[in-house]
C-alpha cells in the first residue's frame, strides 16, 4: 500500500520566536491550536516504562500549571503502575493542522488529593460513575459485566454526589526538557530543544 506524501508549509520557528520559559511557549502553542480549531488539541501521547517494556497511550491534558502539565487516570491502571515503578515519562503533542509537535520529558508526580477532588467534582456524573465501575486495564468477561458494575454504582450513589475513588486522580508532569518542532518545506524542519540545568533553561537548535 502506498502511503500519501505531503510537504509542510504552514509556518516557521525562529530564535526570535522563542521565550525564556518553554512552558510559556508551550501554552502559547496550545492556545494557537485551540484558536485554530485543531481537533482535540489536548490529546497527548504519554509514554511510560514498566518492567523494561515501553507503552504508549493517548490521554488528555487537563491543566497547565507553573510546575507542569496535568492529566488524570486510574492509579491502578497500567500507566499508573508504570509511573509508580518509574516516574520518568515522555509526552508528545501533535497538532497536524499547524504542522507542529511538542515533545516533553519529565517527572510524573501525583497532584494533591484536594486538586483531584476538585477536578473529579466537575466531571459529568456518568464519567464519575465510570471511574468506580471500571477497574482500568483489568480483564473482564464481557461488556455486560461492565454495565452491571455501572448499574451497581448508580444505585449506590443514587440521589447523592459521587465521591472520588481513592485509586483515581491526577499526575503533574514536571518537565525536564521540551522540544518544539515546526514543519518546513523540503523536510528542513525547525527544531529547538530546551533542557533544564540547575533550574535554568538552555536552548539549542537541532538539525531536522
Amino acid at each position: 500500500m502506498k502511503i500519501e506524501r505531503w510537504d509542510f508549509n504552514r509556518g516557521e520557528l525562529q530564535e526570535n520566536d522563542l521565550l525564556l520559559e518553554p512552558l510559556k511557549l508551550f501554552k502559547q502553542w496550545y492556545e494557537d491550536a485551540v484558536s485554530e480549531n485543531v481537533q482535540e488539541p489536548s490529546a497527548v501521547v504519554v509514554a511510560t516504562v514498566l518492567d523494561g517494556q515501553v507503552a504508549t497511550r493517548v490521554v488528555y491534558l487537563r491543566d497547565i500549571l507553573e510546575e507542569g502539565l496535568v492529566f488524570y487516570t486510574n492509579y491502578e491502571s497500567q500507566k499508573g503502575k508504570a509511573i509508580e515503578q518509574e516516574n520518568r515519562v515522555a509526552m508528545n503533542f501533535h497538532w497536524s493542522e499547524l504542522e507542529r509537535q511538542v515533545k516533553v520529558k519529565g517527572i510524573a508526580e501525583k497532584v494533591p488529593a484536594e486538586v483531584s477532588d476538585q477536578y473529579f467534582s466537575e466531571r459529568p456524573r456518568l464519567s464519575q460513575l465510570g471511574a468506580w465501575a471500571s477497574n482500568q486495564s483489568s480483564v473482564i468477561a464481557n461488556r455486560e459485566e461492565l454495565i452491571l458494575r455501572m448499574e451497581e454504582f448508580e444505585n449506590k450513589f443514587d440521589g447523592q454526589p459521587v465521591p472520588r475513588p481513592e485509586n483515581w486522580g491526577g499526575y503533574v508532569v514536571k518537565p525536564t526538557s521540551f522540544e518544539f518542532w515546526q514543519g518546513r518545506p523540503g523536510r528542513l524542519h525547525d527544531r529547538f530543544l530546551f533542557t533544564s540545568e540547575n533550574d535554568v533553561w538552555k536552548v539549542n537548535r537541532l538539525s531536522p
